[in-house]
């Protein structure tokens, strides 16, 4: 079955955590003890009806504020698919989780209060969205019952959003739903409230929605970055040198002329092993283990590619946007380490290109530090060449973290332009 992760996002009390309650509800995905510990817990808590979003807030914090504030991920399925769904906080101090939450998601649903329509967050975690080119955004307009069900004001909100992603220079292909989280309409079940809206369910949608970023596919640029080099010395392997990873995208064959970056050796692969089991093609995301025919300098955070095919980046300088996730300010010329796949190498910041103002997506010049959940273009100088790719073309190679040496904390989050 297909795999699809979504995420939701959008602002303090939009219903992210309630809409994901009633997904799981009304797709009969939660046992009957989830549902009567959440019953429970809503008539202790002194709620009149059963409260949903408890479903996904775990932390004791959440439920006494009825906020969201850490990533909640949620498993289940339907005939069609299988999901994973990243719950996550809609305060701005929270921001670096809504990051950490969508890396990963092929889809973003972004929900909108019909009685606030676009509002500061709602700008902020759409241009999230699109900075880690999730290839598909649901705008859910919820809460429509308290506006009495409106097209046009539903049409309104529609409108609003897309002269806001006109305005950012989005392409991300964008769709729009009428809902009321809390009552069920347009979530699983179509609604008798709004025989004006013809687009169908949210889970219709789940289920059709076409999954990007397949990276186990034929004529996909090969990525193997070498996470450990096995050598085993012992009678029954006197020889055995593997060189050990997880494909971040393509497909590895016996007999495939390769390149190892950064050192450009070359050479063809004898032997595929996973485990035990031999093999004669590898597809992403698989953790495999590959002999060449050729003895090369191979350590860990090279990268084995295609000779034939498109090459990632080899170099000392790059730039990218950034998410600044700590309290701490971002500073110009400290040294920070700089951890792309399994690759580590000690960086500074030359310069920053720009802050993206939330506001008015402005970019603002002449600024020398950053503030956490600040989003910006920075410049970095790595101490020894990085293998990457364009983060529009490889998700994977194309991210990386920054983490401060003294702390060990992970400051920042870049996608490489």
């Amino acid at each position: 079955m297909e795999l699809l992760r979504f995420t939701t996002a959008g602002s303090v009390d939009d219903g992210k955590s309630t809409l994901i309650g009633r997904l799981l509800y009304d797709s009969k995905s939660i046992f009957e003890d989830q549902l009567e510990a959440v019953e429970e817990a809503s008539r202790s808590r002194g709620n009149e009806e059963v409260n949903l979003a408890l479903l996904t807030d775990g932390l004791r914090a959440e439920r006494e504020q009825g906020i969201t504030i850490d990533v909640a991920y949620r498993y289940f399925a339907t005939p069609k698919r299988k999901f994973i769904i990243a719950d996550t906080p809609g305060h701005i101090q929270y921001t670096r989780n809504m990051v950490t939450g969508a890396s990963t998601a092929d889809l973003a649903i972004i929900l909108i209060d019909s009685r606030n329509g676009v509002v500061e967050q709602t700008v902020r975690h759409t241009c999230i969205a699109v900075l880690l080119n999730i290839p598909h955004i649901t705008v859910c307009v919820n809460k429509m019952d308290l506006i009495g069900f409106s097209e046009e004001k539903f049409g309104a909100i529609r409108e609003a959003y897309l002269a806001m992603m006109q305005k950012i220079g989005a392409h991300a292909e964008v769709s729009f739903l009428p809902i009321s989280a809390k009552y069920g309409d347009n979530v699983v079940k179509d609604s008798d409230q709004m025989p004006w809206h013809r687009g169908g369910t949210l889970m219709q949608l789940l289920e059709s929605v076409p999954i990007g970023h397949k990276t186990g596919e034929e004529g996909e640029p090969l990525r193997l970055p070498v996470q450990y080099v096995i050598r085993p010395i012992s009678d029954k392997f006197p020889d055995y040198r593997g060189y050990a990873g997880r494909l971040a995208s393509g497909v590895l064959h016996v007999g495939e002329r390769v390149r190892v970056l950064p050192s450009g050796m070359e050479s063809h692969v004898k032997a595929i092993y996973q485990a035990a089991k031999t093999m004669e093609k590898a597809f992403a995301p698989e953790s495999v283990s590959v002999l060449l025919e050729d003895d090369i300098d191979i350590s860990r955070g090279d990268f084995i590619v295609s000779a034939g095919h498109a090459q990632p980046q080899v170099s000392q300088s790059l730039t990218m946007m950034c998410c600044w996730f700590n309290e701490q300010e971002m500073q110009l010329q400290k040294r920070y380490i700089v951890r792309n796949t399994v690759s580590e190498s000690v960086g500074m910041v030359k310069s920053v290109d720009f802050r993206l103002d939330i506001n008015n997506l402005e970019h603002i010049e002449s600024v020398v530090s950053l503030k956490m959940n600040d989003i910006a273009q920075l410049t970095l100088r790595l101490a020894q060449p990085m293998v990457f790719d364009r983060y529009v073309e490889n998700r994977t190679t194309g991210s990386l973290i920054m983490i401060d040496p003294d702390s060990f904390e992970t400051v920042g989050a870049g996608m490489i332009i």
